[in-house]
């Protein structure tokens, strides 16, 4: 580190040694460089804002109704193109920068130089933007500004109602394909139905479905059959016992089967007359005997007579006669007749299903690759048509956007700050540039003395010579005073504070002459 601070004071001592150097750097580079710097042209800026308003009222409303678009995306869209060429090439149509241009190649600068001077700043969540553009004239920055904020507006509606056509376009192009493809789809589908008219099967859910489903209301009929057959067996086991017991009536009936005799009238008095004697007497006395026994006799002639009603009823229906039997047995003869009719149905319902089971069967190794063709038709039907009213509906739903576009913008511009002609111009920062300039010029003279040391070394110091020779020191004497070496290096070390002293004073006058040029001007025309 020693070392690095030796050498680091060596180059300083040696630029000090060859300061002459910086001297002669400055007046020529200096004068020059402020000369050039005050006759840099005026710069104007001329700016604008505006207030993007995306908020819109009828954006809750449709919500869910219509295509919705993200306009902050579209706006930042927008602005990354708003410096593309045709832009740009429409920016110098509007302010006649075109005319300027005298050939393509000229033309082509302006259109890269315009790129590179218009700049767009955004305010961040607020969406306020500002188009600036720094230009030597005042009025056609303006005029440049005005026609970038024109373009910006007209491409961000514009773009909005092109994009909604484009989308109409696209969907009616792919509507009219799947209109086609559908009606394709359902020309092939009829096609196939009417080749297999005859042997595809009814139920829509499948060959082996159908034969599922035969299947089961073949089994159910025959269990059906099965039942009636049964109780139409139980049916006519009754009617015989009932025309088999029609001589064991009870003797206790009065009316049997609603069969009225001339001796009902008689049992029903004496059996009340017994029923109250009972209640009296016991079944040994006299009087209940008698009225007892004189009951048994009318029950007696009461089952003749009905027998031999029944007898001629029987002899009748042999013979012919219309004289119906009991209504009970009449009853039993309807069911058994009724049950026989379902019996008969039945087998022929069952004949049927088993008729389309045998015919299922002899078809199930031709019906399943039908099924499976008719299968691909359906589907690809049913793509075509799915997407076909998929695509429908997105039409009405583009077509609505459209409507709401045309009634309320969803985009507003606001421009809260319109471009103005600019009265001050806003540069060159020519103090700055002034400062450069000195800079520089000092660096190149640093930057000489270096260069000098380099190629005509000289020895500063002791330890510099002891370094270089690798000779060992033992003292150092100083100059005779007869050589007046002092005087000269206080005169040089005069000569250089003086020469910079009036370099500040020349850059003063130039930085005074770019403050105030109103006050300095009209005394340099009357000196010149």
């Amino acid at each position: 580190m020693h070392e690095q601070i030796e050498t680091i004071k060596e180059i300083v001592l040696g630029v000090w040694a060859k300061k002459h150097y910086v001297i002669i750097s400055t007046w020529l580079l200096c004068p020059i460089g402020w000369v050039g710097v005050s006759t840099l042209p005026d710069q104007y800026e001329a700016s604008a804002r505006v207030y993007v308003d995306t908020q819109s009222l009828l954006r809750p409303l449709m919500k869910g109704l219509m295509v919705e678009t993200d306009p902050n995306t579209q706006i930042r869209l927008m602005i990354k193109t708003l410096l593309s060429r045709p832009n740009l090439e429409r920016i110098t149509r509007m302010t006649d920068l075109d005319l300027t241009a005298k050939d393509s190649e000229e033309f082509e600068r302006l259109i890269i130089r315009l790129k590179d001077k218009i700049k767009i700043d955004s305010a961040g969540r607020e969406n306020i933007y500002t188009l600036s553009i720094s230009e030597n004239d005042p009025q056609l920055a303006k005029n440049i500004v005005q026609a970038a904020l024109s373009v910006f507006i007209e491409n961000t509606l514009g773009e909005t109602r092109s994009d909604t056509d484009t989308a109409q376009q696209f969907l009616q192009q792919q509507i009219s394909e799947y209109e086609q493809r559908l009606i394709l789809a359902e020309k092939r589908l009829t096609e196939f139905k009417q080749k297999y008219s005859g042997i595809m099967p009814d139920n829509s859910n499948g060959f082996y479905a159908a034969l599922d489903n035969a299947k089961r209301l073949l089994k159910a009929t025959n269990l059906q059959l099965l039942e009636t057959q049964t109780r139409l067996s139980s049916a006519k086991s009754q009617l015989v016992k009932e025309n088999s017991l029609k001589s064991q009536l009870s003797d206790n009936v009065i009316e049997q089967d609603s069969i009225t005799t001339t001796y009902d009238d008689s049992i029903i008095s004496l059996q009340a007359n017994l029923d109250n004697l009972l209640i009296s007497y016991t079944e040994k006395h006299p009087d209940v005997r008698e009225m007892t026994r004189r009951l048994t006799e009318l029950k007696s002639l009461r089952r003749k007579e009905i027998e031999n009603y029944y007898a001629n009823t029987d002899a009748d229906t042999e013979g012919g006669s219309s004289t119906n039997k009991s209504q009970v047995y009449q009853a039993m003869k309807i069911q058994v007749n009724q049950l026989e009719s379902e019996v008969a149905s039945l087998r022929v319902r069952s004949q049927d299903y088993q008729n389309q089971v045998d015919e299922l069967n002899t078809k199930i190794h031709i019906l399943p690759e039908i099924e499976a063709e008719l299968v691909g038709l359906n589907r690809d039907y049913d793509i075509n048509k799915n997407k076909y009213e998929e695509l429908l509906s997105r039409r009405e739903t583009a077509s609505l956007a459209k409507q709401a576009d045309a009634t309320s913008d969803k985009i507003q511009f606001r421009v809260i700050d319109p471009p103005r002609a600019p009265l001050e111009p806003t540069g060159p920062y020519r103090i700055l540039l002034s400062l450069a300039v000195l800079v520089i010029g000092i660096g190149a003279g640093i930057g000489a003395a270096i260069l000098m040391i380099q190629l005509n070394p000289k020895v500063i110091s002791a330890t510099q010579l002891n370094r270089s020779t690798n000779l060992p020191i033992f003292g150092v004497i100083a100059a005779s005073e007869n050589l007046h070496l002092r005087a000269i290096y206080k005169k040089q070390t005069r000569r250089f504070h003086l020469s910079n002293l009036m370099i500040l004073l020349m850059m003063l006058a130039f930085i005074g002459y770019f403050l105030a040029p109103e006050l300095i001007q009209p005394q340099l025309k009357r000196i010149f």
